[in-house]
């Protein structure tokens, strides 16, 4: 699949472009005054094949490997196969990414919008949307937990890999550690669900194996979180924040491991359960 470049006037990525800072003043008797440089946003319109989809706000760097994770998390693509090409373009503060998909994909998506709209105004849009909270979904292959001393120090480690987060504070990350206990990619965006989308989109577009490694969140362990780390055969995901009992449940039921990393005691893991029948 080619690799999409965003469309700007000098040809830098988002990623590249300056920054503006921010004139703030304190509210205390002094008053002081500074600048800072704030976390960006813009909305990004997303088409399949020349019919829109979906219009999201994202942190506009590492689009392409957005677009991608949200295709597979969301389950419009099998897998990296299904896209042929993402052109992501600039107009003004908005995005817009137009992805090509294989034929077989794109016959889902229609049929999908159709149920959809046959739904429409008959009562039944509440069961379309507990589908879509509470999907059917394969489960993993059993991955071994990974060695502890790959969670050892993660947390500092993963503040200085998130680079966007340093400069603006406002950022979630999702990262990739690899067989070696290195974190091999990260990625930040103003959404958790984003961050770990585009963490996903990455995965797929190096052809890393996800089970030969762990992803990590910063952000809260959420049950979409869970939702996005099966479609993407992510065996370990390890979050900084304490999931929620519905997480557990469904780590556990979809053989996903899911690890708490806390600020001051050794890392919990909650799935797989300790011993058989354990709550």
């Amino acid at each position: 699949m080619p690799r999409a470049a965003l469309d700007s006037p000098t040809g830098e990525s988002a990623n590249d472009q300056p920054r503006d800072a921010y004139a703030y003043q304190e509210l205390d008797g002094a008053g002081a005054r500074g600048e800072a440089v704030l976390a960006e946003e813009c909305a990004l319109a997303i088409s399949y094949n020349g019919i829109s989809h979906a219009v999201m706000m994202v942190s506009p760097s590492a689009v392409e490997d957005f677009v991608a994770g949200f295709s597979l998390s969301g389950g419009l693509v099998d897998g990296l196969d299904d896209i042929y090409d993402i052109q992501v373009k600039r107009a003004g503060a908005a995005l817009s990414a137009e992805v090509q998909i294989s034929s077989r994909a794109f016959w889902a998506l229609k049929q999908h919008r159709r149920n959809l709209a046959g739904t429409s105004g008959c009562g039944l849009c509440g069961v379309e949307a507990l589908e879509q909270a509470l999907p059917q979904l394969d489960t993993l292959t059993a991955s071994p937990l990974p060695p502890a001393e790959h969670l050892q120090g993660l947390r500092e480690r993963i503040g200085s890999a998130q680079r966007l987060a340093r400069q603006t504070g406002a950022l979630h990350a999702a990262a990739f550690v690899d067989g070696s206990g290195e974190i091999r990619l990260c990625r930040e965006d103003i959404g958790r669900h984003n961050a770990l989308d585009k963490l996903i989109g990455a995965l797929l577009r190096e052809r890393l194996e996800p089970q030969l490694g762990f992803a990590l969140v910063t952000s809260r362990c959420s049950l979409e979180l869970i939702h996005k780390a099966v479609r993407a055969r992510i065996g370990t995901l390890v979050s900084l924040s304490a999931p929620t009992s519905l997480t557990v449940q469904w780590a556990r039921r979809h053989h996903l491991n899911l690890i708490h990393l806390p600020h001051h005691s050794a890392p919990r893991v909650y799935s797989p359960a300790p011993f058989a029948g354990g709550g």
